[in-house]
């Protein structure tokens, strides 16, 4: 892959791929072997108390010298807490999700920090790029985790997001093979926000169950679930099919709460419960068969984005 684009250059990077600032999975070790790879790795802040990111932000900035960014879902009670951290430790990119950004905006760019902000569509790209931020993610609801209410897939969303504001556009959602990063340049993408891919690798802090269970899974093997609080893409288990059951009976968001219950994403996540956790993962576990190193990773799927560039144009 030799591409040097406007998300290169923004970040600071060699190549326009991104990890997602996962929660219970996005720590300093992968967030640095992902920079020292010549991507941009993310510290998912989500899952952290401040002293907590503020250890992993100097953990990540002993292992690499290369840039790095943090993630933070702007929903969290200690939201400010969080930013605050972030700007004393110097941190210069920022990714922010579930909330609007302009409220912080202006601390973000007092501090000199990149911004990034993650959108289901193309009206909150509009939003996004208005407040100030200098790129946006398009999350397709092909991803795992939160997603968009209106299930807008990839393949529709980038393109509606490259046609409608002029700040860059990385693409996220089902992406985990170099072929993949290729089709989302060909939608008009600049750069790729993998997920489930990362999480699945040696460095991931997530538990060897939920890393093992995801590389044996098929495609089918995800569902959306909580469509009336914030709609949710994982793994099926037994704790999916209860919440796939009350829904279908007309459950209320008070019941859907109660079942939801507290740290379901921990429990899955963390600590590897393939029962009764929330075991985040997005529609691509269908390409994830293994789990490789980071830097195992990054030649694959360089290579892969090399060889589907060739059998297209005979170039690379």
């Amino acid at each position: 892959m030799k591409l040097k684009n406007r998300i290169t250059e923004l970040f600071g990077i060699q190549y326009p791929i991104i990890q997602a600032g996962m929660v219970w999975t996005a720590g300093w070790r992968l967030a640095s072997e992902v920079s020292i790879c010549g991507g941009l790795g993310l510290i998912g802040a989500g899952s952290m108390k401040p002293d907590l990111l503020r250890e992993h932000i100097q953990k990540c900035r002993a292992a690499t010298i290369k840039p790095f960014g943090v993630n933070i879902p702007l929903l969290r009670g200690d939201v400010e807490d969080l930013i605050k951290v972030t700007i004393e430790e110097n941190v210069r990119i920022v990714f922010t999700s579930a909330g609007h950004p302009g409220k912080h905006i202006v601390k973000f760019k007092d501090a000199g920090m990149t911004v990034v902000h993650v959108v289901p569509s193309s009206k909150f790209g509009q939003k996004a790029e208005s407040s100030g931020c200098d790129a946006v993610v398009g999350e397709g609801v092909e991803a795992g985790g939160h997603n968009g209410a209106d299930e807008l897939t990839t393949f529709t969303l980038i393109p509606n997001l490259v046609n409608t504001i002029k700040i860059p556009v990385i693409a996220a959602g089902g992406i985990a093979t170099g072929a993949g990063i290729l089709a989302a340049m060909a939608l008009g993408a600049e750069g790729v926000q993998l997920g489930t891919r990362f999480a699945v690798t040696q460095e991931s802090s997530s538990h060897p169950n939920y890393k093992k269970k995801i590389s044996e899974s098929v495609e089918n093997d995800t569902t959306l679930i909580f469509k009336k609080i914030g709609l949710v893409r994982t793994l099926k288990n037994e704790f999916t099919d209860r919440i796939l059951d009350a829904e279908s009976k007309g459950a209320d968001t008070n019941v859907l709460k109660e079942l939801l219950g507290a740290k379901r994403e921990r429990i899955g996540i963390f600590e590897g419960d393939e029962s009764n956790g929330l075991m985040e993962a997005g529609q691509g576990i269908g390409l994830i068969n293994d789990i490789p190193s980071v830097s195992e990773l990054f030649e694959r799927l360089l290579k892969e984005y090399d060889d589907s560039l060739f059998r297209l144009t005979g170039t690379n």
